[in-house]
């Protein structure tokens, strides 16, 4: 698979934590977290991913999976 693989919605899912809990503990915004959570988000600020990151604490490539395209294809 090419792109990007949000892997969010199954780190919450397998530690049974809620949207709620996670905006409360971190102040990231609701909207936010929802759009993240079904995938729907575009674009995210680097500090929201920092903040998930240390909230969860994993890496990024752990919450955000990168497969390059191969350039020429």
């Amino acid at each position: 698979m090419i792109g990007l693989n949000n892997r969010f919605s199954t780190i919450l899912g397998a530690r049974l934590i809620s949207i709620t809990q996670v905006h409360e503990e971190t102040g990231i915004s609701r909207s936010t977290l929802i759009s993240l959570y079904y995938r729907r988000s575009k674009n995210v600020k680097l500090d929201t991913l920092r903040k998930l990151c240390d909230y969860l604490e994993i890496p990024l490539s752990e919450l955000i999976e990168y497969t390059p395209k191969k350039i020429g294809t």
